[in-house]
């Protein structure tokens, strides 16, 4: 027997069962939804104030801060790996009955929020040069860029929170500690709508009012964040910020780098590819880029819900490949993957009942209305369309499989981007929300071919590098 074989066996087993993977989901799913109902508030006060211009400026400023922010959401899935990983490998030693202060989890999350600092620095600083051009290149018309420049201006100030929130969400998902993210999210959720609804009705600050209470509310949600991490460590301050140099050795930070490398490179495609499409939507007029800035909010919400079971993919998958127990890991592929398909089944029903009254609250521009109804089903279809690319996404993550998430990202866009310009001239805006599905599906397709080859050589350690 090997000595993989024997320490597997001496271990308790990873807990797959269909509850112990809604446990994990359930509190991504409901932190997760915390975030993406930010958006919708911000996109619904701005969808109700009679301008077409404003929540079409809306729609980019959210797109160009997507296509910056989310190109370096590699702090998350670097960090949930990478943490889920460390879990493993420390169970793998019996004699381990506590945790070392500082651990290798924490030297994680330093190294991740040091890199968030630093890139959340650059952008700000170059915050001028990066709004003109981001609203360019996404053919932005004068009043409706002019609207999303009000914004940004603002928002911008809260770049290096978010990207630290990327860091904290990941290693907290990794640890399965999710109850903290619902704690974090659902914080920074409700801080941003009290703080949104007062500047923009009591203070009478518009758009950027807006942008003011969710830049408020990140960098508090920061500060919570750090005083979770210190109780969940149960360590003190002034540990929590001291660095150990044992695990900030040149090959570790290699480590992290090159997986990070590897992961900005697929993420910069995806959020290239929906900048792409705002683009197309931006080309069609101010009407079309409103109807789609609220109908991709189904899209948004739908991916995080989902999310919350790719977490628990990412979570049992990354343990399992720390032990190399591949036949706990084929099942928890299964299982996790029964559980998104439902999750969509449910997502997608409840969407087809709640579509008006959702367009019905999101504006109340008649022509806005009146083609997003037009177009609902596209939308309501986004969960079945797209679960498969949410749950693999998750598989692969937790292996930390970097090479293989950035060949498949390449392969996208070599495929997505010239059908969806095929698409887009063959059936205007019926083509944008077929380029939508095909660039959920094709994620699918594409990751579900490498797991399929892994499976039938079972060269699942070619996927999963050494750490």
């Amino acid at each position: 027997m090997s000595a993989n074989a024997a320490t597997s066996h001496a271990m308790p087993p990873i807990d797959t069962s269909y509850k112990r993977i809604v446990a994990i989901a359930l509190p991504v799913l409901l932190a997760n939804l915390a975030m993406p109902l930010q958006s919708v508030i911000d996109t619904a006060i701005v969808g109700n104030m009679n301008d077409t211009a404003k929540l079409a400026g809306m729609g980019l400023a959210i797109q160009l801060l997507s296509l910056l922010l989310v190109s370096f959401n590699f702090l998350q899935y670097a960090s949930s790996g990478l943490a889920a990983q460390a879990l493993g490998q420390l169970a793998n030693n019996s004699n381990t009955s506590t945790i070392s202060v500082p651990t290798p989890l924490l030297s994680i999350l330093q190294r991740a929020l040091l890199l968030a600092f630093v890139i959340g620095a650059i952008l700000l600083l170059a915050k001028p040069w990066l709004i003109d051009f981001g609203l360019q290149a996404l053919s932005a018309n004068p009043e409706s860029g002019r609207a999303a420049k009000t914004y940004l201006d603002v928002r911008f100030w809260g770049v290096i929170a978010e990207l630290m929130n990327f860091a904290f969400i990941g290693w907290f998902a990794g640890q399965g500690k999710t109850r903290y993210m619902l704690y974090q999210q659902g914080f920074i959720a409700v801080l941003n709508i009290v703080l949104t609804l007062f500047f923009v009705f009591a203070m009478q600050m518009g758009l950027a009012g807006v942008a003011l209470g969710t830049t408020i509310a990140f960098w508090f949600g920061i500060l919570l964040a750090l005083w979770l991490s210190r109780q969940h460590l149960k360590i003190s301050w002034s540990v929590l910020f001291k660095a150990d140099r044992q695990y900030f050795t040149k090959e570790k930070m290699l480590r992290l780098f090159s997986l990070n490398k590897d992961i900005f490179v697929r993420t910069l495609i995806l959020t290239l590819s929906f900048a792409w499409i705002t683009r197309l939507s931006a080309q069609s007029g101010d009407v079309i880029l409103a109807a789609n800035a609220i109908l991709l909010q189904v899209l948004s919400i739908s991916a995080f819900a989902l999310d919350g079971v790719a977490v628990s993919a990412e979570t049992l998958s990354g343990q399992a490949a720390g032990r190399r127990d591949w036949p706990r890991f084929r099942i928890i592929v299964k299982r996790t993957g029964v559980v998104s398909y439902g999750l969509a089944i449910v997502l997608s029903a409840i969407w087809w009942l709640a579509m008006p009254t959702y367009l019905g609250f999101m504006t109340n521009i008649e022509s806005v209305f009146t083609l997003a109804y037009d177009y609902h089903l596209y939308a309501v279809l986004l969960p079945l369309v797209g679960v498969g690319a949410y749950w693999l996404d998750g598989i692969f993550f937790g292996l930390t499989a970097g090479s293989v998430i950035r060949n498949a990202a390449l392969i996208l866009a070599a495929i997505f981007f010239p059908l969806s310009w095929l698409l887009y001239q063959q059936w205007d805006m019926t083509g944008i929300w077929l380029s939508v599905w095909c660039l959920l599906l094709l994620r699918l397709i594409i990751l579900g071919g490498f797991l399929y080859r892994a499976n039938q050589t079972g060269s699942y350690e070619k996927l999963q590098p050494e750490a």
